[in-house]
């Protein structure tokens, strides 16, 4: 007879689902790039910082909601998520400066982090068996992955059908509905005895004073800025490509005539590149040391954007960058978590996480706003690139010393 826990659980599945709404919406805003910026004859870098904006708020409410979490419970904190994120959006729709697009933005950032990684990953960590974790924690970032592939088509296509404040507001009511399915995330502690004896402040301090997490944290900062460069700025690049789409290519094969469908379909091809990129890291992070695999994919990403700024830009070019970008886009999050998860247990995931997380989205914001900055001054994104990869390769090297062992006792992942 087969004891062993099942993998997919319902915790599991309604994680997926919020994750796989809340991301299709968040990695469709670069398709509101270029339709906000003509409606009100905008420059590049407005939009730009809102996005910015939205990913800094959601790296400060990623500590906040791990806590929140962790004191009153991960539904209650996910209900205050979605409440928040449909609102920002709901007003953002009603927005006419930049200043308006950029202070709603917060309350958008907000919302994700209620939402997204930080709580539903360290909700997921927790009802996952052992044996099952790593992969657990790869599935359920794999959803967001999935969110990916489908928001920027379907917000592609809702603006051929109506105007985007419009799209705004059918987001909002997405986000609002994934509450309905909050009855069935239902989780008991996993936590050893020694792990739910210790205080936050306790392992707090352990956390803050181990150079190995510093290391984690700084690291994860060039994650996001490649990831929310990438995701802002890359359908806007796509769309004022010189190079005509071939009809004869694969974008013929698969029914792209323009360079705005190419672009919104590049960050499709990352998502699901990614499901797959992350199912990997999941599985290869149980047999695996994490930070060894971390390592690789920094240094991985790297290479991908090098060859792609210093080769000519063309529809088939873009799509094979997007394929080995996306393989190693979100790979990085199942590792990064569950390095934390095994260093320092489980009782307090989301809040470690959430602080490292402040590093990724810290690097988001700059790499979304200086995207927008330099292309307002100087019509190109090369120099944005070249910071990414410098950033990438420092990511990898600085991943190598970190100590791979349990801080806590009966810690293990």
């Amino acid at each position: 007879m087969n004891n062993s826990a099942p993998l997919f659980t319902p915790v599991l599945i309604v994680g997926c689902i919020i994750t796989l709404v809340g991301f299709a919406i968040r990695a469709s805003y670069g398709v509101f790039q270029i339709p906000i910026a003509e409606d009100f004859n905008w420059g590049r870098t407005e939009f730009s910082l809102a996005i910015a904006i939205q990913n800094l708020a959601w790296g400060f409410g990623q500590p906040i909601f791990g806590a929140i979490a962790e004191k009153i419970g991960d539904r209650r904190a996910i209900v205050i998520g979605a409440i928040l994120y449909s609102l920002g959006l709901i007003l953002s729709a009603g927005a006419t400066t930049p200043l308006e697009h950029q202070f709603y933005s917060i309350l958008v950032g907000f919302g994700i982090a209620g939402t997204g990684f930080g709580v539903i990953l360290a909700v997921v960590g927790r009802a996952s068996a052992d044996e099952h974790r790593s992969m657990s924690l790869a599935i359920a970032t794999a959803a967001g992955s999935l969110g990916q592939v489908v928001g920027p088509p379907v917000a592609v296509s809702l603006l051929s059908r109506m105007p985007w404040q419009s799209v705004f507001l059918f987001f909002a009511v997405a986000v609002i509905s994934t509450i309905l399915l909050l009855p069935f995330m239902r989780v008991k502690p996993a936590a050893s005895k020694e792990e739910l004896e210790e205080s936050m402040g306790e392992i707090l301090k352990l956390a803050l004073r181990d150079p190995s997490f510093s290391m984690i944290f700084i690291g994860f900062f060039s994650c996001g800025y490649q990831l929310a460069f990438i995701t802002a700025h890359f359908p806007a690049l796509v769309t004022e490509m010189s190079s005509p789409i071939d009809s004869t290519g694969w974008c013929g094969d698969l029914g792209i005539e323009t360079t705005a469908a190419l672009g919104g379909f590049a960050i499709s091809v990352i998502g699901f590149s990614n499901i797959i990129g992350t199912l990997v890291a999941g599985w290869a992070g149980k047999r695996f040391g994490k930070k060894w695999l971390l390592s690789g994919i920094y240094a991985g990403r790297s290479i991908a954007a090098t060859v792609f700024i210093m080769t000519p830009v063309s529809a088939n070019s873009v799509l094979i960058f997007s394929f080995a970008m996306g393989f190693l886009w979100l790979a990085t999050v199942p590792l990064t978590s569950g390095l934390v998860a095994h260093i320092y247990g489980l009782r307090y995931m989301g809040t470690l996480y959430g602080i490292v997380f402040f590093s990724h989205q810290l690097g988001s914001f700059i790499g979304v706003w200086l995207g927008g900055v330099l292309y307002d001054s100087y019509g190109t994104y090369t120099l944005v690139w070249w910071v990414g990869i410098a950033a990438g390769v420092f990511s990898a090297l600085i991943h190598l010393p970190i100590r791979e062992e349990p801080r806590v006792s009966g810690v293990g992942s």
